[in-house]
């Protein structure tokens, strides 16, 4: 069957495949996003909380201060307040970003789905036109060779009715 011909078929569901398509495309590219969003706010985290863990090597003494007396051990008690802030709100953010990055993965399987499901329906209904046409084609054969039967059948009769 011609394009043309599949294409006046389709033409409504065509222009709906096209639609699931581009949203298609727009949710990957959120999804997209959405990780690398939540790659960097884990990578953020993670710092935080290196830099925490240095803090606290040295407020615990496994690791050795070199601070001036009381005025160092309070500028380390504030950049550890300042850290563990950091690293709460960096926790919120992860937290946040991995919410966000599902329900983008949530929202490009429901676009996909979508999209296949158009896709095999065009892909049906070629299917069925094409066997719809084999079918035609199939009957106008026997119909051609029903006549040239009956035409051959025809023949010999007047051939053997004249001989006889």
């Amino acid at each position: 069957m011609s394009t043309a011909a599949t294409t006046r078929h389709d033409a409504g569901l065509r222009a709906v495949a096209r639609v699931r398509e581009v949203r298609e495309r727009d949710a990957r590219l959120g999804l997209q996003e959405a990780v690398r969003d939540q790659q960097r706010a884990e990578a953020r985290l993670a710092a935080y909380e290196d830099a925490l863990a240095a803090h606290d090597s040295l407020a615990t003494g496994t690791a050795t201060f070199a601070g001036p007396g009381a005025g160092g051990y309070a500028a380390l008690r504030q950049q550890l307040v300042v850290t563990s802030h950091l690293v709460r709100e960096a926790r919120d953010q992860a937290g946040t970003a991995r919410v966000v990055a599902l329900d983008a993965a949530a929202h490009w399987r429901s676009a996909h789905s979508r999209l296949d499901a158009v896709q095999r329906l065009l892909e049906r209904r070629a299917a069925e036109r094409a066997a719809e046409q084999t079918r035609a084609e199939a009957l106008e054969v026997d119909d051609v060779s029903a006549r040239l039967w009956q035409r051959r059948a025809r023949d010999h009769r007047q051939a053997h009715g004249e001989a006889s």
